[in-house]
């Protein structure tokens, strides 16, 4: 279990620096399952999702408006160019729901987590030390971890309906020849590490993030962190994005044919 102190509050405690520990933030639990701050905000997180798609469903018009064509164009461009990617519309239409999922929960989960409130809203347990309500999920390892098992999941899937379950396997195990099985053990080890970079990637940027937000609020508050937090809402963007690029790039690798 990954999660982090406020870093703020480290300094005051060390009085001799600012330190970063890994330590969780556990908010209670059910049964044996501990309920922590960053589990919470992606619970938030999927209930804003699902309350906005429910009032976003309502308000479509017939003759859509500024707003509606501005989303219709978006999505209806992003279409194309999964289409255009996975050179298929039948398989763009199987995955791009997927690939859309993936950047809209991202994304809001990283917004989410730079709101006025999160890290510093809680309260303090017999130690006084802080413990927030809500905290970055992406900043627990744990969570970046699931959506790349979940993608991961996406992509073996896509590749074993597509060429079969013993021919997506020959790209990974084939006995035809030495260099034949050099060449799948590579590949696979490939296949397995992209969970790793898959996971790091989010998590790392997403981390450093707020903890140069923290450091710039605790040395310069007021000034320094204001355009810190602005690119800090666009790389949780660009985060999103390359999640959800690199999902679909895998998925059509994993559909092409095995040389």
């Amino acid at each position: 279990m990954f999660q982090f102190i406020n870093i703020a509050q480290a300094a005051e405690e060390g009085g001799e620096g600012i330190s970063v520990h890994l330590a969780p933030y556990v908010l209670g639990h059910i049964g044996n399952m501990p309920i922590t701050s960053t589990l919470l905000t992606s619970w938030l997180v999927m209930l804003l999702l699902i309350v906005g798609a429910f009032l976003l469903n309502r308000s479509l018009k017939t003759i859509p408006g500024k707003s509606q064509s501005i989303i219709e164009l978006t999505i209806g461009g992003l279409y194309n160019y999964v289409v255009e990617t996975l050179e298929s519309e039948k398989l763009a239409k199987k995955y791009f729901p997927v690939l859309i999922t993936i950047f809209i929960f991202l994304l809001t989960m990283n917004w989410v987590g730079l709101l006025p409130g999160v890290t510093s809203i809680g309260y303090f347990n017999e130690h006084g030390h802080l413990i927030p309500f809500l905290y970055p999920p992406a900043t627990d390892l744990n969570i970046p971890i699931a959506f790349a098992f979940i993608s991961m999941a996406v992509i073996e899937f896509a590749g074993i309906v597509a060429l079969g379950a013993w021919k997506y396997g020959g790209k990974f195990i084939n006995f035809s020849s030495p260099m034949s099985f050099v060449v799948g053990l590579i590949e696979l080890i490939s296949e397995i590490g992209r969970i790793v970079s898959f996971s790091f990637r989010l998590f790392g940027n997403i981390f450093a993030g707020k903890t140069l937000l923290l450091v710039a609020m605790f040395f310069v508050p007021l000034i320094l962190p204001v355009p810190i937090l602005l690119y800090e809402t666009f790389v949780g963007m660009i985060q999103a994005g390359v999640f959800a690029f690199l999902t679909l790039i895998f998925i059509k690798l994993a559909v092409a044919e095995p040389h």
